[in-house]
């Protein structure tokens, strides 16, 4: 088995700087983190916890959890600071140019982790964890290793897959899911033939389209391409450029929904609403999908299926690389042990089992796989468990500039505005920048 991985690309230090004033976050601001292991004014130790968990049941469930371990560890005040995504983002950017974490964080691992790491700002937990987290999906710990450490400890892991109307698979004759990109294309004709709208896709928002290019050009180029174009700041390789020339093929077929250049993504008329109410064969988007189908439609029910990215065909790429990311928590460098322990105190088995049953994670614990009912995501589940390889969402394994180019050029190629060399230059401009 190839080792599991993610690619990294640094941040400039100016352009991180000039983001952590745009985001008008003062010294004011930068007080609301506390972080402290030398008690308060009641003698317990205060350990701070800062994460994205806004909505319910997650919210309240982490609340609880946190109320559990006070009980447990009297001398121990748990300091929950829950923000949303956007918000979280920009003061975690201020915060890391303060040189001041909070004592337990939410992390996505990948670029942004790497730099607080390099600023020696991160806990190595190496040490710490390993004992209780040898069970966990490899997969799901790849976003948080660097040179054979760790610094945090995941609590979610998903995928970024194909989802599919099996009704609609089924009258355009087609009896399995395609395995490699011809027999994809094949498909996509199929659905046509049918009288089927083939995919569904948000070109408004970018990012979406950009899953393609991604799944592509590890397909292609296979994942050692990824990490080398990374580390160089060049993604100008054959490989990419073949990737693009994938991606223009499947455009050419016309395989969206009318008017998908100006579609966003959740809206009552976007992607998930066009997947859900079954006026589309197939979207390619992560785990979160179904929910957002059935919020944003109707819901396909036992209609809907699931598919990994097929291979592509002379490609260095596996079927069992697997592009995606999740959520873990990561500890400021010094925090208290009471962090330490509260992780292993999230992370057991009967907790990590409800939060799977009551709010659709999927398991980063292979003892937690049996909490899992929802056939889509026990495939999802099975994908991650057996993959061979792990790609971060790009966004998060690079800058967040270059992330932005290949949004914004992969959109572009889509549209038919950019040749696929052109979309490699683009790229590699923006990241030979940041480098420099």
């Amino acid at each position: 088995m190839r080792a599991l991985g993610n690619t990294y690309t640094p941040l400039n230090r100016r352009r991180f700087l000039a983001a952590s004033a745009a985001a008008g976050l003062g010294a004011a601001a930068l007080s609301a983190c506390g972080s402290s292991d030398s008690g308060n004014s009641s003698g317990k130790t205060t350990i701070e916890w800062w994460n994205i968990t806004t909505t319910q049941p997650a919210k309240k469930l982490w609340a609880q959890r946190a109320k559990e371990f006070e009980a447990a560890h009297p001398d121990v005040k748990v300091k929950i600071v829950t923000l949303e995504n956007e918000a979280y983002k920009s003061k975690m950017t201020a915060l890391t140019t303060s040189g001041k974490l909070p004592d337990i964080f939410h992390t996505w691992g990948g670029g942004v982790l790497k730099q607080q790491i390099d600023a020696g700002l991160v806990e190595d937990l190496t040490d710490k964890v390993s004992s209780w987290t040898k069970d966990f999906v490899p997969a799901s710990q790849a976003a948080y290793q660097f040179d054979k450490k760790t610094y945090a400890v995941p609590f979610d892991i998903g995928m970024v897959g194909f989802w599919y109307n099996k009704a609609l698979f089924k009258k355009a004759k087609i009896d399995t899911p395609p395995t490699t990109w011809s027999g994809y294309l094949d498909a996509v004709k199929a659905l046509k033939s049918a009288g089927v709208t083939p995919i569904a896709l948000a070109g408004k928002e970018k990012w979406p389209g950009m899953y393609y290019w991604a799944y592509l050009s590890m397909r292609v180029a296979g994942l050692d391409a990824m990490q080398k174009a990374a580390t160089d700041a060049d993604f100008t390789g054959e490989g990419f450029v073949t990737a693009g020339q994938h991606l223009k093929d499947l455009v050419a077929l016309e395989p969206f929904q009318k008017g998908f250049l100006g579609a966003a993504y959740s809206t009552p008329n976007g992607e998930a609403a066009t997947m859900g109410n079954g006026k589309a064969a197939m979207e390619l988007m992560g785990q979160w999908a179904p929910i957002v189908e059935k919020d944003s439609g109707k819901g396909l029910g036992t209609d809907l299926g699931f598919f990994s990215f097929p291979a592509v065909e002379g490609g260095k790429g596996a079927l069992t690389e697997v592009f995606g990311g999740g959520g873990g928590h990561a500890l400021r460098k010094g925090a208290p042990d009471a962090a330490v322990e509260f992780l292993k105190f999230f992370a057991e088995k009967e907790f990590a089992a409800k939060l799977v049953k009551e709010t659709g994670l999927i398991p980063v614990s292979k003892d937690v796989r049996s909490a899992l009912t929802d056939p889509n995501l026990t495939a999802v589940s099975d994908a991650l468990n057996t993959a061979t390889g792990f790609q971060l969402y790009l966004d998060q394994a690079y800058a967040p500039a270059v992330g932005q180019e290949i949004n914004d050029s992969v959109a572009a190629l889509i549209a038919g505005s950019k040749s696929p060399e052109q979309v490699t230059r683009s790229v590699t401009q923006v990241a030979k920048s940041e480098k420099s």
